[in-house]
């Protein structure tokens, strides 16, 4: 354990009168055997002593602390390497159902109460680090061995006291590749209403660690386990009822293995994070179109507004927001190859900037059907029509054109009109490569400012 631990965490701990202990992720993971692809790892800290002295100490070793908060008693520092920490006195947490915070925090000497007031017996296995040993108050380390996630307490009480630990579980079993044991599942399930007590934005970000589970530490299919998962225990039908409405709805044999909720579960396997929430949401339209109208044609203009609609709930980032919902508008475009070429180049060079995305949208969606890892044949023929038209030069934004909005107005056409006109050259080049040159777009200007008066 100390071969993985900063040289400053272990100085800190020789200048600390008291036992000074790693906790939580750091430690877990580590008796897992498991490394964070991107190699960067979160030391949690905790002592039985207060956050004012435990400041002292710290910065006495040159340590740099950020943030306070004697309520709970948590101190936020970072090293001069850039590590970052955060420390917590020992205590113990009372809560109030329904309430996410604690109502009343008791510090404490006692490392039992401490672990008890955590989530799962994985996360309360403690390194002690002046003695270089385990400390396992509540049997976290055959949870690790065993890969299994069991509450510090029982299950009914932890995640009645918390809501938010329903999106914990989820997102560490995906991350992890850890199963929740029964009891851990059906404490989940009977409190599944307490996630709408948790801001939408903690549910977002909760949601979206999940999408990118498999990121963590290259668990196989981690995003699609946690999602599973929500779904299992009941959470996905309050963050997501849109969705879950999809849950029995069957689809066309000949083209669905599966209904429309576990379609779009599916999608996430076979999806690049970027476009997971995308792809998750992608036929969100379904379930609504075919109970309003009987048929599901609608269901990509419909999937559109319930993306808005569901996203700005959850308080997403506006760039999401309208990223996500483009996608899902457009993933049916062209879902039966027959779109014409030209008609196809302007919306390639219209929609560039998403295209990557959407493409990846497409493959997803059409390897969720069957379970089929085959190219899908519209990305085949989209991804040949994007080569030609890239080995044609053809521009794909304005900065690409042979002329600028400057020489437009050299040639005396009037302002107001100069974006109009250069969106039809964008255009007419599109499917005219060969006419991106200066003398030919200048002409062509003139031609569409006539047109437009």
């Amino acid at each position: 354990m100390r071969s993985i631990l900063p040289k400053n965490l272990l100085r800190l701990a020789e200048n600390c009168p008291v036992p000074l202990y790693a906790v939580g992720g750091s430690v877990r993971d580590f008796l897992a055997g498991l490394t964070p692809a991107n190699g960067k790892r979160d030391f949690d800290i905790c002592a039985p002593l207060p956050a004012e002295r435990f400041v002292d100490i710290a910065q006495n070793c040159d340590f740099q602390v950020i943030a306070v908060y004697k309520n709970t008693g948590t101190v936020k520092l970072k090293d001069n390497q850039g590590a970052e920490y955060e420390f917590s006195s020992f205590r113990s947490d009372k809560y109030v159902r329904g309430v996410h915070t604690p109502v009343e925090i008791l510090f404490t000497d006692d490392i039992l109460l401490d672990a008890r007031r955590r989530d799962f017996t994985a996360n309360a296995v403690y390194y002690h680090l002046q003695k270089d040993e385990f400390v396992d108050p509540l049997q976290g380390i055959p949870a690790i061995r065993e890969k299994r996630l069991t509450t510090v307490a029982p299950a009914q009480k932890v995640f009645g006291e918390d809501g938010l630990r329903l999106m914990r579980l989820a997102r560490q079993a995906a991350e992890l590749g850890f199963t929740p044991d029964t009891d851990c599942l059906c404490g989940a399930k009977a409190n599944a209403a307490l996630i709408a007590d948790i801001s939408p934005e903690r549910i977002f970000t909760e949601l979206m660690a999940i999408l990118r589970a498999d990121c963590r530490f290259g668990v196989k299919d981690g995003q699609y386990r946690g999602l599973c998962l929500l779904d299992e225990t009941g959470v996905l039908d309050y963050i997501l009822p849109e969705l879950t409405q999809g849950r029995g709805m069957a689809q066309r044999a000949d083209f669905h293995n599966y209904d429309v909720l576990q379609h779009s579960l599916r999608a996430a396997i076979y999806a690049e994070p970027s476009v997971r929430l995308a792809a998750l949401l992608h036929d969100v339209g379904k379930p609504f179109c075919m109970l309003e109208q009987g048929n599901s044609h609608a269901h990509h203009t419909e999937g559109e507004r319930l993306v808005k609609q569901i996203l700005t709930r959850l308080k997403a980032p506006n760039k999401t927001i309208e990223r996500t919902a483009a996608l899902v508008a457009w993933h049916m475009y062209d879902f039966d190859g027959k779109t014409r070429e030209n008609k196809l180049r302007r919306f390639f060079v219209k929609n560039y900037a998403l295209l990557a995305e959407l493409l990846a949208l497409k493959q997803a969606d059409f390897s969720a059907c069957k379970d089929e890892l085959t190219p899908a044949p519209t990305c085949v023929k989209w991804k040949s029509l994007l080569a030609k038209m890239q080995d044609e030069r053809v521009p794909f934004s304005l900065k690409q054109l042979a002329v600028s909005g400057k020489d437009l107005l050299a040639l005396g056409l009037p302002a107001q009109k100069l974006s109009l006109i250069l969106e039809q050259l964008l255009m007419h080049v599109a499917v005219q490569p060969a006419d991106n040159t200066k003398s030919r777009l200048l002409k062509l200007a003139l031609s569409f400012s006539k047109n437009l008066q």
